[in-house]
């Protein structure tokens, strides 16, 4: 029996803000190698998650704490939707289709949730990363991650 103490967010929180990614995760599964992969991430909210798809897995996300939104996006770095998703909102939870572009966006108090994915995991085939958008510690994210927090759908950065 695993079990997941609340203290575990204030771990994690406490992680996050030292971490110079704004954010922390626990594995639950204990290999990569396990056929569902399940973990928690705390996000703070300066977090940036670069634009990116998984070509041949889906994910599920259940919200913890906070809030965030999710965009959607084209081929070509286009906003196609917008979730808000956890506090203040009606939804609790997604799932984001095997090969959609999206990101995530954590509200103004930070976020925790719970992540599902297929296994195994492989680093080099997990996560495709959208050549339109700017990597993680490159000058230009934090000026992005500014324009994702008011994207709408139809908006494309410039």
């Amino acid at each position: 029996m695993k079990l997941l103490p609340r203290e575990l967010l204030e771990e994690l929180a406490a992680k996050a803000a030292a971490s110079p990614r704004r954010r922390a995760h626990f594995n639950i599964h204990i290999s990569p190698a396990e056929l569902v992969q399940r973990f928690v991430v705390v996000a703070r909210p300066d977090a940036y998650f670069r634009p990116h798809r998984h070509t041949g897995k889906s994910e599920l996300a259940v919200l913890l704490t906070g809030r965030l939104d999710v965009l959607t996006f084209d081929a070509h770095g286009c906003v196609t939707a917008r979730y808000g998703i956890g506090a203040g909102t009606a939804v609790m939870a997604y799932e984001t289709p095997a090969r959609t572009w999206h990101t995530l966006v954590p509200g103004g108090e930070g976020c925790a949730f719970l992540e599902i994915k297929e296994g195994p995991y492989d680093a080099t085939t997990a996560t495709e990363y959208a050549a339109w958008a700017p990597a993680e510690g490159d000058g230009a994210a934090a000026e992005f991650l500014v324009w994702l927090r008011g994207a709408r759908a139809g908006e494309r950065f410039s």
